[in-house]
């Protein structure tokens, strides 16, 4: 199944899971230790983000390391950025009307 970022960043785990991951690489076993659920559910996740191609893993030896691959945030940045200019427009006319009372 074809995922695309949004699904994945749609679940809290799964962005704790890249908070995680931009500041270091880390192998499964490792990631798991910082949630609740299984390793398996934690598995789970990585499959999907990795299915997104927001992690990246590298083999060292019998480990395999995720990295946050931050290009791919960028679906998401183009996206958001289609209603900043919207934002700012209210923002604006707000401050107008605030400036009126």
């Amino acid at each position: 199944m074809r995922r695309d970022v949004f699904h994945a960043i749609s679940d809290p785990t799964r962005r704790a899971i890249l908070t995680r991951l931009a500041t270091q690489p880390m192998t499964p076993n490792t990631l798991a230790e910082h949630f609740d659920s299984s390793r398996q559910a934690v598995s789970k996740h990585i499959k999907i983000l990795t299915e997104c191609q927001l992690l990246t893993q590298q083999q060292t030896g019998r480990e395999i390391y995720y990295h946050f691959n931050p290009r791919r945030m960028k679906e998401v940045v183009d996206w958001l950025e289609s209603f900043q200019q919207l934002w700012e427009q209210r923002f604006s006319q707000l401050d107008q009307v605030l400036k009126k009372v």
